[in-house]
């Protein structure tokens, strides 16, 4: 539950104190239950003509129904306490694309950046905190796996919502950024992860980055994609 007049620790605060409920379906006594996690329990191929040519891209799920209903409470209605099964669910995901690639590596995981004043709004940068939890799972599974959180997106760009393919990739033309000193090496296992892919303008842009800086993303992975 958010409550808007409150601040990030504060609605915290109040989710705690109230009863555990489901994001996907709103049964009480889990954050997210079995059923629902099946929504995001497959690996889909995602084509957007923005990544071609590119690394392959993926997401766990469609978004819509429960696993759009735990993007959404994850990320705008403050229940950080769902970036663990989400982490869960995307270091499952890496395990069988590294399978299915034959990449045997240690990855590295790249956040796609949110916009400054979203991520103050949400008490931090919302992927990241998802890729340090995924990191763990999969580190103690036994492919060690570490995060470089070396993206940020410059002030000038704009909430993406409701824009259309061109005018997502004329929003962020040149605002997809690289941090000094954070880039990981060129011979890193680099995976990109988000939330949701669209149009795939923001995957495009941080490939592009990094590719600029001398880094080849592997491939990328969503939680969940649009129909197209």
């Amino acid at each position: 539950m958010r409550v808007p007049w409150l601040g990030a620790g504060l609605s915290g605060l109040v989710d705690l104190m109230l009863p555990l409920r489901c994001a996907g379906c709103d049964v009480t006594g889990t954050a997210w239950c079995r059923d629902c996690s099946r929504e995001l329990g497959g690996l889909r191929r995602v084509e957007r003509p923005l990544l071609e040519p590119g690394p392959p891209a993926y997401a766990l799920g469609r978004y819509r129904g429960a696993a759009r209903r735990a993007v959404l409470a994850y990320k705008e209605s403050g229940r950080r306490h769902l970036a663990e099964p989400l982490a869960r669910h995307l270091a499952v995901g890496l395990c069988a694309i590294a399978v299915e690639h034959r990449l045997d590596q240690a990855w590295c995981l790249v956040p796609a950046p949110s916009r400054a004043i979203a991520s103050r709004r949400r008490g931090g940068a919302h992927m990241s905190r998802i890729a340090h939890r995924a990191a763990a799972a999969l580190t103690a599974s036994g492919r060690p796996s570490v995060v470089a959180d070396c993206l940020i997106t410059a002030r000038a760009a704009a909430d993406s919502a409701g824009l259309d393919a061109a005018e997502r990739v004329r929003n962020l033309s040149g605002r997809v950024l690289g941090r000094t000193g954070r880039i990981p090496p060129p011979t890193a296992q680099v995976a990109l992860i988000d939330d949701v892919i669209t149009t795939a303008a923001t995957a495009a842009s941080c490939v592009a980055v990094l590719g600029t800086a001398g880094v080849e993303v592997a491939v990328v992975l969503s939680l969940t994609a649009t129909a197209g």
